[in-house]
């Protein structure tokens, strides 16, 4: 036990810093000033194309780069992370390239058939071709033969630097072509990164162009002393932020700037908690008729504060502040943010008061804009199903982040140590320990040291 409290006396450090995030922020909020005042530059210039906001799903696709461009540059010049131990990389080696060449061939014959497969599987899901998905398969599409040309001079040069070449990628290659011996564990580690950067990069894609418009076109003029239509803007800003930073963190998953997918969550009941919140599974369970449907019959904070100015107002903060929160801890991962993965450890930021800052706060929002125990019908049968219910979906996140934790816990020591740290000093987390505690039966005392 003293070496449990030893540990949990220190709050590891980072392995994302503060200026990752804040340098990608800054860029986006370049890009959509540019954007929301094209109409002005483009008249002083006198430049070619229309006199109007650049708010097209294009310009959203090229936030991307404004988001990750400075967050690259950072974490390369001022954090260094190419220099991690982390990365697997030796930039001394002098390896000739006919040293690998053959491990390169079959881990290129491994990202090929993978690409392939989860092409096919892009075809087959109906939903990728219906609504806001046909942009993304747009963009994925146009962008398969660059990707596939590139990836042999890149992984012919990284192969010449990495300390083991024989990767995930490679073990699945091996797989395919057996000629070679591979790793059974390593071909599912493979497929676990693949599957969970498909179906969510193609989601995020799909979502940056909506909000990135809202934001873009937004009349300041007609909204700035409305608490209401304020409070709306700046949510679907933050949105923003959150989307743009997070697709970041799916399409930079690359070694040489240790951001890549060390590990998926192997856990079946961390996939299912994760999936239910997405599309296409999120319709059978939380959508508008599906068997989770917290909002039937009710109207939201807008229409029960509407008597007091006062109140509209500071409701419109405290839901600002919440969906902040929630961007803050996104922004937090830099470029290494993805759901079900082990990308390293982040201790600093929102995760300095909660091991899970974005779920508490997106279940807190949800309860405080959606209201579900108000109801215009007066129905109480409503109240009580719709209030149930969104318990329900709150119940359904604190399962993803128990699965969470269970993969990181098993993952990496650091994530132990900040895990009991949290127990002890964290600003949320601590009463909750502590009420956990009180709660739990006695039993006789075990002795135990942490896990290595």
């Amino acid at each position: 036990m003293s070496a449990y409290r030893e540990t949990a006396a220190r709050l590891p450090k980072s392995d994302v810093s503060a200026g990752v995030g804040l340098a990608g922020l800054l860029g986006l909020f370049a890009w959509i000033a540019f954007c929301r005042n094209w109409a002005e530059i483009s008249t002083v210039f006198d430049l070619f194309g229309p006199r109007e906001p650049l708010s097209g799903p294009y310009a959203a696709l090229t936030a991307l780069l404004f988001s990750s461009g400075p967050m690259v540059l950072w974490s390369v010049f001022v954090d260094k992370v190419h220099r991690n131990p982390s990365t697997g990389i030796d930039w001394d080696s002098k390896r000739p390239l006919s040293a690998v060449i053959h491990v390169s061939i079959v881990k290129i014959a491994g990202l090929w058939a993978t690409w392939a497969i989860i092409g096919f599987l892009y075809c087959v899901a109906r939903w990728y071709w219906s609504g806001q998905y046909l942009f993304a398969m747009e963009v994925i599409g146009t962008a398969a033969i660059p990707l596939f040309v590139l990836s042999v001079p890149y992984v012919l040069w990284l192969d010449r630097k990495m300390v083991e070449p024989r990767d995930h990628a490679w073990h699945f290659g091996a797989m395919l072509l057996g000629r070679e011996a591979h790793d059974p564990e390593e071909v599912r580690k493979h497929w676990r990164a693949w599957i969970i950067k498909g179906f969510f990069g193609a989601f995020m894609i799909s979502i940056l162009p909506a909000g990135f418009a809202a934001v873009v076109e937004a009349d300041l003029n007609q909204i700035t002393e409305q608490p209401v239509r304020l409070g709306i803007l700046l949510i679907e800003l933050l949105f923003v932020v959150d989307v743009q930073i997070g697709t970041v963190g799916y399409l930079v998953t690359m070694r040489p700037l240790d951001a890549h997918i060390r590990s998926g969550n192997p856990l079946l009941g961390g996939w299912l908690a994760a999936l239910i919140c997405y599309p296409p599974l999120v319709f059978a369970f939380m959508g508008q008729n599906g068997m989770l449907a917290y909002e039937v019959n009710t109207a939201g904070w807008a229409h029960w504060f509407a008597g007091s100015t006062t109140l509209l107002w500071a409701w419109a903060g405290w839901l600002v502040f919440l969906t902040g929160v929630y961007a803050w801890a996104t922004v937090a991962f830099g470029i290494r943010f993805s759901n079900l993965t082990y990308r390293g450890v982040l201790t600093n930021g929102p995760y300095r008061f909660t091991r899970h800052p974005a779920y508490l706060s997106k279940n807190l929002f949800w309860w405080c804009s959606a209201m579900p125990f108000l109801v215009t019908s007066g129905s109480p049968i409503d109240a009580v199903r719709n209030t149930f219910f969104l318990g329900c979906v709150s119940a359904i996140y604190y399962w993803r982040a128990k699965t969470e934790e269970a993969h990181l816990l098993a993952e990496d020591h650091k994530y132990r140590a900040y895990h009991a740290w949290m127990e002890e000093n964290g600003l949320l987390t601590r009463p909750l320990a502590a009420l956990k505690r009180r709660l739990r039966p006695r039993g006789p005392v075990m002795q135990h040291q942490p896990a290595e």
